[in-house]
């Protein structure tokens, strides 16, 4: 027993420990978080405590009213810090494979299947919406390594829908913050065993990630691409 409550007293710690680290990240990126929440938390009490005292039951009120106020405060909180976080993401290399790894069940990602000298990369995902190519860089460049990718996989897998998508802020780009949600609003296509046989023939085509040692998530804006390495396909 006494196990079982240790485990959740550390459980618990680690969790407010995380929830300070992100508040911190946050509050780099956007300084008045803590306003904002206060400003939630309080109106959502007032309005509520408010409305006890008119139909005769502030205590009740007053109570559902701190516990709603609470959730709303984490809701607001939750929704500006995943913003911070694509804001520090945006631009760097690997940002949406990152994005990607994290898109949720149903999913397989395969980072870095394309990539040149400038940082360039096309990135795999593959699912019941068929074949997601994902491509962040110089628009005009990562086009001829979208086509060079689709052209190499058809040999193997045409008769599976494949969509392709290019991360910036431009005019046909996908924002990074919206890439999760434009992914999920692909039509679902495949059953799940067309999905694994999609997977285990895209195995034979290999990616540069398992050539290379590259760290998984964004990549340092340094790094470059070695001499003599493998090439984009």
């Amino acid at each position: 027993m006494a196990r079982k409550d240790n485990a959740a007293e550390a459980a618990n710690a680690g969790r407010l420990k995380q929830i300070a680290l992100t508040y911190k990240m946050t509050r780099k990126a956007d300084k008045k978080i803590g306003l904002v929440l206060a400003a939630v938390g309080i109106i959502t009490f007032g309005v509520f405590l408010a409305i006890g005292f008119l139909i005769g039951h502030p205590v009740y009120l007053g109570i559902l009213g701190a516990l709603l106020a609470f959730l709303a405060a984490a809701i607001v909180f939750g929704r500006r810090a995943e913003r911070a976080a694509f804001g520090q993401m945006e631009g760097q290399p690997g940002a949406a494979a990152a994005v990607l790894e994290n898109i949720g069940r149903g999913w397989t990602t395969t980072p870095a299947v394309a990539m040149n000298r400038n940082q360039d990369v096309v990135h795999r995902a593959v699912g019941k919406a068929g074949i997601v190519l994902v491509a962040e860089g110089n628009p005009n460049r990562v086009k001829g390594l979208l086509a060079a990718e689709k052209k190499k996989m058809a040999r193997i897998v045409a008769d599976v829908p494949v969509h392709d998508v290019i991360v910036g802020t431009g005019e046909g780009q996908v924002e990074l913050k919206k890439l999760r949600t434009t992914m999920l609003k692909f039509p679902r296509v495949l059953t799940g065993p067309q999905v694994t046989a999609t997977n285990d023939r895209l195995r034979a085509l290999g990616d540069l990630m398992s050539n290379m040692p590259l760290p998984k998530g964004p990549m340092p804006k340094g790094m470059r691409m070695p001499r003599g390495g493998p090439k984009a396909r």
